[in-house]
């Protein structure tokens, strides 16, 4: 079953990446061939995920309750002695008549068709349910992947800025050799890179618990290199999902389906339930008397004075008026939820494209001629400083983003999941 919903969600996942346009990506972080994918993560999950595996078991134990649903009930073998341990005529076994035989209840009223039905609908609301887990799987895998691949993102911006730091610092130190700057400057310079080469280890952990997270929730290691690129892949301007901007089709709405499924067929169990069963049974009669033997026929129909099923069938009907009410009310939270999630989506990817472009580009551009001018003698040492830092910002804050858009089409992904036909229902 598990192979069934990894495959399903990878293949989400190829549609979801098809949709989207890829811009320019740093040399650094082209994928590789042989790069350990999001798809990758996602199967890998599938397979060793807790919650799949108690979805599965779900499903056995539905399956199951199907068969037993179909079952008739069982006869019932009886023995009976009569007329022994009395007085006169009757004491002892002289007298004694034993009767043999079975009892069998006949289900009328169509109550077993109506079980069945009952545990046809309840085998399909765990169907949906286990789709439902796989897609919360896909997108918690999501979102430790898209952390990992930002993490070692922001590791190779912190390389970069210590790297620069110590060229600054150098830099530095000639200019105070040359009797052209105040020691002063140098000491700032070693500041900044003492601070660069702290960073560098910070983002270094950072780096290293984002990847521990993401192998213990895919349950293996991860010897590969990640798909560094996916960070940067973008919609054009003119971004709009192809998801719908209702509720119909989707898992959560199946799920309500459902449930108002189930409610229907409890309707018709109980109703169902109202019909009384009739126990009858054949019987063979033996007399000690005479030793003759004799036929005994049973039939067994109970009263229905006290319960005729009247008050079940009417909690059965409340519960669908009920499971049909949260159903109206699902549908306006998750189209509210998928307006929600679309205009972060459209906001988060618009943010992106400004950091990771203009934004990120003119921080370079101004780190570039700062450090120019600071060797020629032009600028100061402060607005280095100045440019290094906005350019050091600019890069975290571009890569957050980038992030941030990836996590909202994940989001935006898992509300308008589509639905799958259940196999038990058919």
């Amino acid at each position: 079953m598990y192979r069934i919903i990894a495959a399903l969600l990878a293949a989400t996942s190829c549609v979801a990446v098809a949709q989207a346009q890829d811009i320019a990506t740093p040399r650094a972080a082209q994928v590789a061939t042989n790069a350990f994918t999001l798809n990758d993560a996602v199967a890998a999950a599938g397979g060793s995920a807790p919650a799949i595996e108690a979805a599965e078991a779900g499903i056995e134990a539905a399956e199951a309750g199907r068969r037993v649903a179909g079952l008739r009930p069982n006869p019932v073998a009886q023995a009976q002695i009569e007329n022994i341990a009395g007085t006169g005529a009757y004491n002892g076994l002289g007298s004694s008549e034993t009767t043999v035989g079975f009892m069998q209840t006949l289900e009328l009223g169509g109550k077993r068709s109506a079980r069945v039905a009952v545990a046809s609908a309840e085998l399909s609301r765990t169907e949906l349910q286990a789709a439902i887990v796989g897609a919360d799987v896909r997108l918690q895998v999501t979102q430790l992947y898209v952390e990992a691949i930002a993490a070692e993102r922001r590791l190779w911006a912190a390389r970069d800025q210590a790297r620069i730091a110590g060229d600054a610092l150098r830099a530095a130190s000639m200019r105070v050799q040359a009797g052209r700057a105040s020691p002063l400057e140098q000491q700032r310079a070693d500041v900044a890179r003492v601070t660069a080469e702290t960073n560098v280890e910070r983002q270094d952990r950072l780096a290293r618990a984002a990847r521990t997270n993401l192998e213990r929730r895919i349950g293996r290691p991860v010897e590969r290199t990640l798909d560094i690129g996916l960070l940067d892949r973008l919609p054009s301007a003119s971004y709009g999902p192809g998801a719908p901007m209702t509720a119909q089709g989707t898992l959560a709405l199946a799920a309500a389906d459902a449930d108002l499924a189930v409610a229907d067929a409890n309707v018709r169990l109980a109703r169902a339930n109202r019909v009384p069963n009739v126990d009858v049974g054949p019987s063979v009669r033996r007399l000690e008397a005479t030793n003759d033997f004799a036929a005994v026929f049973t039939l067994s129909l109970p009263l229905q004075v006290f319960d005729n099923g009247r008050a079940a069938l009417d909690q059965a009907s409340a519960r669908r008026s009920q499971a049909a009410a949260q159903r109206r009310v699902s549908a306006l939270d998750i189209e509210q939820a998928i307006t929600d999630a679309r205009a972060e989506a459209d906001n988060a990817a618009t943010l992106a494209r400004a950091a990771s472009g203009p934004a990120l580009a003119a921080a370079q551009e101004a780190a570039r001629i700062a450090r120019i001018g600071y060797r020629e003698g032009k600028f100061g040492q402060l607005d280095l400083l100045d440019a290094e830092r906005t350019l050091a910002e600019t890069r975290v804050a571009a890569i957050d983003a980038l992030a941030a858009y990836q996590n909202a089409r994940a989001q935006l992904e898992r509300l308008t999941a589509p639905a799958v036909a259940p196999q038990g229902g058919n």
